[in-house]
């Protein structure tokens, strides 16, 4: 005997390709399902509406198929108030409690929905009863404590997927296209400048994920004007980065390599370690950059300029610096403080560090991607978000050809 479920649909389904995958998935996880209303917009801004009875062979199979129709936006026609139980200790959440996805989401309490701030992936949602009502928030596991009210279940959540209605204008129209290395990079670098451009028009935050390649393609520069012209406001990076542009600054190398001549100067390979060393010495980055033994260079310019800049550490890094911060969660919330704040992020020719960066955004956040291997574009593009650009390139190529739009552009 067949259970059944209403669900609905609601927005550009149409365009945004949601209404196929809601088929497919219902579909390929062996349900079935009955369209018993459906609402076309008949202009490019009008949104359509669809209502669906969903059916599976039982109750456990049902919830399983109006689960991952709902990650997907489709939501319960009927829905009821979200189940809220209390975390039994520090750090534990209740069995079956609600994981999040990266997409705008909103909770129903005491017959309101009420949004779920800073939003992010793979985390649990509190609810605080406070004199102004309700609020709903992100949590991740480490940070609850006993006796929160966590969402369990799927009752009461409402998450919202990002929209692509055509007809989309303005610099970031250009961020829907996929990814591709045959693309005229001249063409996308032009669209990215202008949307950096209208990013810092209204009043938004760019935060930078940088990772060494930058400072050994020769690209140091380029990227350190950019920090003190202003279309930088925040950095995030690992140790490898900050060693090797410091040490461009104090030994004229990269990882021992001059990177104007490609030379390999005698014993080079021990400046990293020795840059490491003098900055230790000086007590930091900072103090540094005031005892004028750093004098130029994307840390450099951060320090001039208080950009300010998460150094975030691995179990790979020599020394490290004194600015790294090594305790793992520490560095996740630093990390997340800056995610959260970024209007537009630029990922440049780094795997890890930007996945980890990319872990904290929600999907409404524009992200550009750039790097030499096609398969870690696709990898962090691939995270639902509304609007993204992905590049194949050099970024040694990439980053003096955009310093030069956006220099020439004032």
């Amino acid at each position: 005997m067949t259970v059944s479920r209403e669900v609905e649909l609601e927005g550009h389904i149409i365009d945004s390709g949601m209404m196929q995958a809601c088929f497919g998935i219902i579909m390929d996880m062996g349900g079935s399902f009955q369209v018993e209303e459906f609402e076309i917009g008949r202009q490019k801004t009008e949104e359509s509406y669809a209502r669906l009875v969903v059916e599976g062979d039982d109750h456990d199979h049902l919830q399983s198929i109006v689960h991952e129709l709902h990650q997907n936006g489709v939501n319960p026609s009927d829905p009821n108030d979200v189940r809220l139980e209390p975390a039994p200790a520090d750090q534990v959440v209740p069995t079956d409690f609600y994981s999040t996805t990266n997409h705008p989401t909103d909770v129903r309490v005491e017959g309101e929905w009420i949004p779920v701030e800073n939003i992010e992936m793979d985390c649990a949602v509190t609810v605080e009863f406070t004199e102004d009502g309700p609020r709903a928030t992100t949590d991740v596991l480490n940070a609850i404590a006993e006796g929160d009210l966590v969402v369990t279940g799927d009752s009461g959540i409402r998450v919202k997927p990002p929209e692509r209605p055509r007809g989309r204008e303005g610099a970031f129209g250009f961020m829907q296209g996929g990814v591709s290395s045959e693309r005229p990079s001249e063409t996308t670098i032009a669209n990215i400048a202008e949307a950096i451009e209208e990013t810092e028009r209204e009043g938004g935050d760019i935060l930078a994920v940088c990772g060494p390649a930058l400072i050994h393609s020769g690209a140091r520069e380029d990227m350190a004007r950019l920090v003190r012209e202003g279309y930088i406001d925040m950095l995030s990076i690992g140790n490898g980065f900050a060693v090797h542009d410091l040490e461009r600054d104090i030994y004229g190398t990269s990882l021992g390599m001059d990177t104007e001549s490609l030379d390999h100067p005698r014993e080079g390979h021990k400046h990293h370690i020795y840059t490491i060393s003098e900055i230790i010495r000086a007590g930091g980055i900072e103090a540094a950059v005031e005892n004028g033994v750093v004098e130029s260079g994307v840390m450099y310019e951060c320090v001039e300029n208080d950009v300010p800049y998460v150094i975030a550490g691995s179990i790979r890094d020599d020394g490290p610096l004194p600015d790294t911060i090594t305790d793992a969660v520490e560095a996740q919330n630093a990390i997340r403080e800056q995610a959260h704040r970024a209007d537009l992020v630029l990922m440049l020719s780094t795997l890890l560090h930007s996945v980890a960066v990319g872990n904290c955004l929600p999907s409404t956040t524009r992200t550009v991607c750039v790097d030499i291997n096609p398969a870690t574009v696709t990898q962090l593009l691939d995270r639902g978000s509304a609007q993204a650009a992905g590049m194949v390139t050099d970024i040694g190529t990439f980053v003096p050809i955009l310093a030069e739009h956006l220099f020439d552009e004032r």
